[in-house]
């Protein structure tokens, strides 16, 4: 039934819209468990999972939604943010992912910049109420007591806000559409039409638009096709060897590709059960996995090392777990081992990528053997090339030399939405997607990331690469987790400051620290500043944002004395 269901392959790739790969399922799979949330006892079929992409498609018609139009989602791993996504994909809209950490400054710019259409929104998340941000935005909703067919001053693309209820006691704020009246509203329209739109899309149509993070300028939406994910995911899943017989538990948020991709497109295109969690939770991933059987979870180290350190860890049958993706950034060998040997994922993965090229552009192999899986981040994916250049002369640098990693591929996307000046400072005249990375390839192949160009720190003219000093520091005994970052120095240029996380019940001094440093390395690497926290900053998908510790470490020391090292 395999080779039947990818016969439409050709040269190697599903040449195939995301809504017709869906509709192909329930035809091969009917009946098999889709989607699944335990908390909102959801438990969709293939079939039934393709009927609510139609209803949701009709729903979206009605509204006035067409080919092209921008629908911007701000939620969590609702079981609706899925259904949104295979609607547009059915009628050709573009599905623009909203950060569920977003604030009104941040959420008014993607909206205009995106020339979003319409915004579909939850109630908020822990410690964030959406409606306070949403109503300011847009005061027209209660002057013209509806939530449709609005006209904007501040947002003159947007006609629609949809309000989706967590269940029947989760009221709609007043005046707001909801998801239901968006359903009922689509009810009459007959499925010949929906069918009729999809029969003339193309895979070479923009389904998605993420906005990158913007830790230098505005955030820039990065344009990707049904082409670039559902080829992307269906490698990744085939490096997994993930089957209809698999059931991966989905807990990186959806807004960003990890859960867009490397979860759902990787599930999807092998009929692979999506056990979706609504935010990660320790408690709720854990007990998701046990109650449906999971093979696989997905999550960064940040996750495993909550689940590890779960206080009930060992009363939680995780038998069925074989394998699943660690990325987002480098994984300590020790929580490495744990996963292998207490959660039983033998055969995890490590992935990394950009949101630019879909986002995978290098994976590990399920027996690659550990040290592998923590040292590298794999090879290049199957149709995609990749070197390292010299990101000076741009010159290919090679095996065992540092420079920039490149990629090229069916897998680089579009482009930014109306930033043409920023496509071509990513993309070369040749193709090549510049990452911004500092990595080096070994003879056999294997990638290995030593940093960021700009988070690499110059002292007195020595480059210094922060995650060299970060895997030593992680050895020290009182250490939970570290982060490295540069200092701007009068005398040096930089210098090096780390921030320490300590393990619950342990102590340690700055001094004892540096000493440990001194003991393993160059002199030039030993931190200046030592800063003990209780926690780093993060965003929604678990990403350590490090231009924020830079923020942090320079406002610390500005205007104290430089310490001599």
């Amino acid at each position: 039934m395999k080779n039947d269901m990818y016969a439409i392959m050709k040269n190697g790739f599903l040449d195939i819209t995301i809504g017709s790969w869906l509709h192909r399922l329930s035809e091969f799979y009917p009946d098999q468990d889709a989607l699944v949330n335990v908390d909102r006892a959801v438990r969709l079929s293939w079939k039934q999972l393709d009927r609510r992409a139609v209803e949701v498609a009709k729903g979206l018609h009605a509204m006035g939604i067409r080919r092209g139009d921008k629908v911007a989602i701000w939620a969590t791993n609702y079981p609706e943010w899925l259904y949104l996504l295979f609607g547009c994909s059915k009628i050709g809209a573009i599905l623009v992912t909203v950060n569920t950490n977003y604030k009104i400054f941040e959420l008014e710019y993607l909206l205009r910049q995106s020339d979003t259409k319409a915004l579909f929104y939850i109630h908020g998340v822990k410690g964030s109420d959406y409606t306070p941000i949403v109503k300011p935005l847009l005061p027209e909703i209660d002057a013209a007591g509806t939530s449709v067919g609005l006209h904007s001053d501040k947002l003159p693309f947007l006609e629609d806000v949809v309000y989706i209820p967590y269940d029947a006691n989760d009221p709609a704020p007043e005046h707001l559409f909801t998801w239901q009246n968006m359903i009922d509203g689509g009810a009459a329209i007959e499925d010949s039409v929906i069918e009729a739109i999809s029969a003339q899309l193309s895979p070479h149509d923009v389904i998605n638009m993420q906005y990158t993070s913007g830790t230098t300028g505005f955030p820039k939406g990065v344009m990707l096709t049904h082409y670039n994910i559902l080829n992307n995911g269906y490698y990744i899943g085939e490096n997994m060897r993930f089957s209809p017989k698999d059931r991966l538990c989905i807990t990186v948020p959806l807004f960003h590709c990890f859960g867009l991709v490397l979860a759902t497109m990787a599930s999807l295109t092998h009929a692979t059960t999506m056990v979706l969690v609504d935010y990660f939770s320790p408690t709720k991933v854990l007990t998701s996995i046990e109650k449906e059987h999971c093979t696989a979870v997905h999550g960064v180290p940040t996750m495993y090392i909550f689940m590890l350190d779960h206080p009930d860890f060992d009363k939680f049958n995780l038998s069925s777990l074989r394998t699943g993706i660690m990325a987002g950034s480098p994984c300590p060998i020790n929580v490495m081992r744990q996963v292998v040997d207490r959660m039983g994922m033998k055969e995890i993965t490590i992935t990394y990528g950009q949101t630019e090229a879909s986002p995978a552009t290098t994976m590990t192999n399920t027996d690659d053997p550990l040290e592998l899986r923590v040292s590298t981040v794999g090879r290049s994916m199957p149709f995609v090339e990749t070197k390292i250049v010299d990101p000076e002369t741009g010159e290919t640098l090679p095996d065992g030399q540092t420079g920039e990693f490149c990629s090229r591929g069916y897998n680089t996307m579009r482009g930014y939405y109306k930033m043409e000046e920023a496509t071509k400072a990513a993309i070369d005249a040749d193709g090549w997607l510049h990452s911004g990375d500092l990595a080096v390839r070994d003879p056999n192949g294997y990638y290995r990331i030593t940093g960021r160009i700009k988070d690499m720190i110059i002292r007195g003219g020595e480059n210094i690469y922060p995650r060299e000093i970060e895997e030593l520091i992680y050895t020290h005994p009182a250490v939970q987790d570290v982060q490295v970052v540069g200092v701007p120095s009068k005398k040096f240029g930089e210098e090096v400051m780390a921030f320490v996380i300590l393990k619950q019940d342990q102590t340690a001094t700055e001094d004892e620290i540096k000493e440990f440093v001194r003991q393993n390395m160059s002199r030039h690497k030993i931190p200046s500043y030592i800063r003990f926290i209780d926690a780093f900053p993060m965003n929604a998908a678990g990403k350590i944002l490090k231009y924020k510790l830079r923020s942090m470490a320079d406002e610390m020391v500005n205007g104290a004395e430089k310490p001599n090292t």
